[in-house]
């Protein structure tokens, strides 16, 4: 097969549609099944902005120049967004493209729009890389016009140079310095786990009150607040479907994120348990601990012959020391908010567990069990959206003092 060159297309007035079609199809024998588009991401560069859809099979395209408004768009045929892509927008970091969106134009086809200002783009190429397959769109802006140096009004002083601000320095963990603090690595990425959702409703309080439904009103909450601090957030579901548990993890590593966070109700057969609790990767003797996990993975689609690849997968790790110092610092924060609003707020402390959501995560990775719907009062209480609100600023603030003691926030 030969693989189709670079195309660049040079924008001119007025402007003229510039359309582009690649055949990539390995075989016009058989018409390939649909394959999954699942990222899409982009990066300004002083130079350009490059704008990239991650499929990871062989597939053919198309890509096309409009006006009014002015836009770029590629069709990937053959193909489906993941769940967590429908109706994504974009705001590119540059002021010659205005958003970048992705959405299923139809049964078979994903189409991806970037829309310009033309007057002040040179020009745009669209090509395929591959190992694995993707397609990227590279934006080249006109030069900008050469920067004015500032001057000073008459009679008015020279603007006082600013303040240098000293170096915040990293807190060690309880086991010390992590890779982490060594390097002086910082959050900007945040990646939001509203636990089970479509066909898996999670626990059930007497009352009806679905597990699902409630930690995605807190995971709603919790991307306010974080987005407001000027964070990115990306949530793993933001409507009521289903995700497989082993994919959580899978998405999170795919957007590249500093944490993740899944966010979960408990439930216990006895119903006058109560409380919050903390988890992050690792192994427990703890019977109570290892059935909440069991409660937590039982939609896992894994067999028994992949365990000692899963086991390995916890064994090897390295994010446990983060994991464990972010979990305490969520659940110390949650049960400390909480019990200034509420009464009978019990600690259930933070523990290690085997949980599929945490497994395979490469970023820290903490699982939070905000109340246990099996208590009819706590049931009561996740009703109220004011009790809600209060979880999500806890974890919120735990974030935040994890933050600080990188020595970033």
């Amino acid at each position: 097969m030969v693989r189709p060159k670079r195309t660049a297309n040079r924008l001119s007035a007025p402007l003229i549609l510039a359309t582009s079609l690649f055949l990539l199809t390995p075989s016009p024998a058989a018409q390939p099944s649909t394959v999954e588009v699942y990222n899409l991401r982009s990066y300004t560069h002083p130079t350009h902005t490059r704008i990239v859809i991650d499929i990871g099979k062989l597939r053919e395209f198309s890509s096309a120049e409009l006006k009014d408004p002015d836009r770029i768009y590629v069709d990937v045929y053959q193909a489906r967004l993941n769940p967590i892509l429908l109706g994504k927008t974009y705001v590119a970091r540059c002021d010659y493209i205005k958003e970048v969106r992705i959405a299923q134009k139809n049964a078979t086809t994903v189409r991806v729009v970037a829309e310009l200002d033309l007057a002040k783009v040179e020009r745009y190429q669209v090509f395929p890389l591959f190992d694995p397959f993707r397609v990227v769109i590279d934006i080249f802006p006109k030069e900008p016009p050469a920067a004015a140096p500032p001057t000073t009004p008459p009679g008015e002083q020279t603007p006082a140079v600013p303040a240098e601000k000293p170096v915040k320095l990293p807190e060690p963990t309880a086991d010390g310095y992590s890779m982490v603090r060594q390097l002086g690595l910082g959050i900007q990425r945040v990646v939001l786990d509203p636990g089970h959702g479509g066909e898996d409703p999670g626990a059930i309080g007497k009352k009806g009150l679905k597990e699902k439904e409630v930690v995605l009103a807190v995971a709603s909450e919790l991307r306010t607040l974080l987005v407001a601090k000027g964070l990115e957030v990306i949530m793993t579901r933001e409507s009521d479907i289903y995700i497989p548990l082993e994919n959580r993890p899978v998405i999170a590593n795919q957007q590249k994120a500093d944490l993740f966070i899944s966010i979960h109700a408990n439930a216990n057969r006895n119903r006058k348990r109560r409380g919050v609790q903390a988890f992050y990767l690792n192994f427990s003797p703890d019977p109570r601990v290892n059935e909440i996990a069991a409660l937590e993975n039982a939609t896992s689609t894994k067999r028994i012959g992949e365990m000692q690849d899963t086991l390995k997968k916890i064994v090897q790790n390295s994010k446990i020391l983060e994991s464990r110092d972010l979990a305490y610092k969520i659940h110390g924060n949650l049960v400390k908010l909480l019990s200034q609003h509420y009464s009978a707020v019990e600690s259930l402390g933070v523990r290690g567990g085997p949980f599929w959501v945490l497994i395979g995560g490469e970023m820290p990775s903490v699982l939070v069990e905000i109340s246990h719907l099996s208590n009819a009062q706590e049931e009561e209480r996740l009703k109220s959206p004011a009790y809600r609100r209060q979880v999500a600023l806890g974890i919120y603030e735990g974030i935040l003092e994890y933050m600080r003691s990188l020595g970033k926030g």
